[in-house]
């Protein structure tokens, strides 16, 4: 990666020399992989196989490296594909194509993760307004599809001739709808309330504070509360399409328990993975670019004495720019 000259106050993380040594070290690549295999079920007092993958950062072709991954592994799975649109990733560039070969790509790959997942599980697909027709279709071939999450992504460039695009979607699935783990208490969002309504004088559904009043709310589908990485964010990284840590937080604590295991076969710098980590949650991660998957591993490093998450703090998610109120 090039190296780029950066502002005295930028926090962006990067690599150096000597740390890219160490932290190569600690990557499972392809031939390492191939000692994973299957579960069979597992004797008494033995280990799964499971246990080759967790918490670790598989640097491979995801299509190469999913065989060796045990199938239903998985309480939960995170993807952040390439949208369809040109991209480079470090050197490696992901070129757009018409619908039809965008939907074949993702088909030739999102199966063999859906076999990745417990028959409890649940995933979460990431995309923008140009693929998220594909992406809803390839989910409905294997998952029960239970909602679509859009989320204001507040940075981006203008346009002249068209809407400027702030938005981006999640579609959220599961195998069984019958039988999945969601936890609406773990992911409301603290907000300030406008006209604070009382009953018999005192506060109805909100609570009065010195910094104000605020209202805990159960979250909708629409999340107007991120902030996207930037280069004064300790979470910042190079990486094109970075995710904020925050958004990846509502969505692990939302559908995964602590100790369950978090699998993002398209890991980038680590996101899943570190947020997983500082949550209580097993990770594995899989990702093609050798220099994303040492970020990631610094990233992990980094979590084991950081554990903040910009915008939750006290077990509920703030609004943007409040942390003024939750770092007092």
């Amino acid at each position: 990666m090039e190296e780029k000259k950066r502002a005295g106050r930028n926090r962006t993380i990067t690599l150096t020399d000597t740390e890219k040594q160490t932290l190569k070290n600690r990557l499972i690549t392809i031939t390492e992989a191939n000692t994973v295999v299957e579960p069979a079920v597992p004797e008494p007092g033995r280990r799964s196989e499971t246990t080759t993958v967790l918490d670790k950062t598989i640097n491979a072709d995801l299509l190469t490296a999913l065989p060796y991954l045990p199938n239903e592994f998985a309480d939960l799975i995170i993807i952040d594909p390439p949208y369809n649109l040109r991209k480079n990733f470090n050197g490696k560039v992901f070129t757009a194509r018409d619908e039809e070969s965008y939907e074949e790509y993702l088909m030739s790959w999102f199966p063999q993760v859906c076999r990745k997942l417990k028959p409890t599980g649940s995933l979460y697909m990431c995309g923008d307004w140009k693929c998220t027709a594909a992406l809803q279709r390839a989910m409905e071939s294997e998952l029960t599809v239970l909602n679509r999450i859009t989320w204001q992504r507040e940075k981006g460039r203008g346009a002249k001739a068209n809407w400027k695009n702030g938005m981006e979607d999640i579609w959220f699935g599961v195998k069984d709808p019958d039988n999945y783990y969601f936890d609406v208490e773990a992911v409301k969002q603290k907000r300030r309330v406008i006209a604070p309504y009382r009953e018999d004088g005192k506060p109805k559904d909100w609570e009065e504070s010195e910094e104000g009043n605020f209202r805990l709310t159960c979250p909708s589908n629409f999340w107007d509360d991120i902030s996207v990485p930037f280069w004064s964010m300790p979470e910042n990284t190079d990486h094109p399409t970075q995710k904020p840590e925050k958004l990846y937080a509502k969505l692990i604590l939302a559908s995964s328990r602590p100790g369950d295991v978090i699998f993002d076969p398209f890991l980038g710098s680590g996101t899943a993975s570190v947020v997983a980590k500082k949550l209580g949650r097993h990770w594995c991660g899989i990702e093609l670019n050798e220099e994303y998957c040492m970020l990631a591993e610094k990233r992990l490093e980094l979590a084991e004495t950081d554990k903040d998450i910009q915008g939750y703090s006290d077990g509920v998610f703030w609004e943007r720019n409040s942390a003024a109120l939750y770092k007092k």
